[in-house]
């Protein structure tokens, strides 16, 4: 994110212009089409292009190839990894790590966000249209601590450590699995 940037109403793909719709609403809807298994991946492209830019001419490998650009530039901005370097500036290789435990889910936990937003004086309905994926995203990551979001974060996080008591511990699992993501996630 960049505040001397503007933020994107268009975009450029094969020397056209397109407007496109990044508002926080819609995205999520983006995000809820492909996670769906009821639709075929041919349509699921086909939807997502029309709902980021509308109606379009494009064939399927041009949509492809557009929301390839949106989602890598758009849509998945900061969830790279930052590549590590020495002392001497030599590219430090990854080490295969565990896949990272999920500890949000933007559907799931719909009702914490939105009731975490209203906490710091945002009301997200109002802001449906309006409010783009990227300031979303800051704002979401930001969360201050006393926030519901956040404390729900911390539960999931949790790990039993010495000089807890047992009544602390069994009160935080009861929290872990009141507020446990469903599907094999945390």
């Amino acid at each position: 994110m960049r505040l001397n940037d503007p933020l994107t109403t268009s975009i450029f793909f094969e020397e056209k212009e397109y407007p496109i719709d990044l508002s926080f609403d819609n995205v999520l809807d983006v995000l809820e089409v492909l996670r769906r298994t009821d639709i075929l991946m041919t349509n699921k492209v086909e939807i997502v292009i029309y709902l980021l830019i509308g109606k379009n001419e494009l064939d399927f490998d041009q949509s492809i190839r557009l929301w390839d650009m949106i989602r890598k530039d758009y849509i998945e901005i900061g969830m790279e990894k930052p590549k590590k370097y020495d002392v001497k500036g030599n590219l430090v290789p990854e080490i295969e790590e565990e896949e990272s435990e999920q500890v949000i889910d933007l559907v799931a936990d719909a009702k914490y966000i939105y009731a975490s937003f209203r906490q710091i004086g945002i009301n997200l309905f109002h802001e449906q249209g309006k409010m783009q994926w990227e300031e979303f995203q800051a704002l979401l990551e930001s969360l201050p601590d006393d926030t519901i979001m956040q404390r729900v974060i911390q539960i999931r996080l949790w790990k039993p450590m010495k000089g807890e008591s047992s009544q602390y511990k069994e009160q935080m699992r009861k929290a872990q699995s009141r507020y446990r993501l469903l599907g094999g996630e945390r």
